[in-house]
């Protein structure tokens, strides 16, 4: 035990922890920003490729389904490579011609907002404009949305300020986003579902033991399998079809003890599911939550 109590520091201690927070900070900031950079770099230079052949080689709408369909299989754990998210980089490289630009400016902010420049602004200069304030003030996805539908371009001038270079400050909006957008988790391969992943690798490698335990009758589908819902792209951790009772079975990994939000989750894979896969002549779907343990009190 340290010798000094909770309440009893050496003189200097307090300024000292507030310089290593500080630190610690603008270190988390720095990494995410030069990650960041690099996803926005990727992003783009696929939908510059996909833009490039599709107008000296032809190429049709077909490809960015194909692509969509082969990165998944060579990435599992990446959820970038939907299609909808793939005509998104095309329609960013469009947008954006200029690489340096993209790569020294834009990749300040995270994916979802440049989503958000996209889907909500028509020209370069609205861009640019809302794009140099939301890196100025640190605006979350949804203060930079609802800066534009407020117009707050046309309400304040539209002259561009300079793109800011500093980091975030770490208790703003951008900064609490940025450390936790899921494409770069998943562009790193980090981020809490990390255990669950690896628990899912270990279940998948041991599929025919696996079903075994469940019982027969049970046949692999995929893992994360992809469902759109609402323009949004979900994933659902295991899917298997059951051949007895002729329904789908959807599997939910949690390496933590049990949530009542996780069940919510899994009612909301089910719908997805018998919505968009589930046969008429199939029964409704059934949901598997895996949790490392379970609280009876909350359960």
């Amino acid at each position: 035990m340290s010798q000094y109590g909770l309440n009893a520091v050496p003189a200097g201690y307090a300024d000292w922890l507030t310089e290593l927070k500080q630190r610690i900070h603008a270190a988390q900031q720095r990494a995410t920003l030069a990650v960041n950079r690099e996803l926005i770099l990727l992003y783009w230079q696929i939908g510059q490729g996909i833009l490039e052949r599709q107008a000296s080689q032809g190429w049709g709408s077909k490809v960015v389904e194909a692509l969509a369909r082969d990165l998944r299989n060579a990435f599992p754990d990446m959820k970038g490579f939907s299609p909808r998210n793939l005509k998104y980089m095309r329609a960013f490289a469009q947008a954006w011609p200029d690489g340096e630009f993209v790569q020294g400016v834009l990749a300040q902010l995270p994916w979802y907002h440049q989503v958000a420049l996209l889907d909500t602004l028509q020209t370069v200069e609205e861009r640019q404009w809302y794009a140099a304030q939301a890196i100025e003030n640190a605006w979350s996805r949804n203060v930079l949305v609802m800066q534009i539908e407020s117009g707050l371009r046309q309400r304040t001038g539209a002259a561009i300020t300079n793109f800011s270079q500093c980091l975030p400050q770490p208790q703003s909006d951008l900064a609490r986003e940025s450390l936790k957008d899921p494409y770069r988790l998943d562009f790193l391969g980090l981020g809490k579902e990390t255990q669950e992943r690896a628990i899912e690798d270990a279940l998948v490698k041991h599929v025919p033991r696996f079903l075994m335990e469940l019982g027969a009758g049970f046949a692999f589908v995929g893992r994360q399998v992809h469902v759109e819902v609402g323009d949004k792209d979900f994933y659902i951790d295991l899917l298997f079809y059951h051949l007895k009772l002729r329904c789908y079975v959807v599997v939910e990994l949690k390496a933590g003890e049990f949530q009542p939000e996780y069940a919510g989750k899994l009612n909301f894979y089910l719908s997805a599911v018998d919505s968009q896969l589930r046969h008429p002549t199939d029964n409704p779907s059934l949901g598997l939550l895996l949790c490392k343990s379970w609280d009876k009190v909350v359960g």
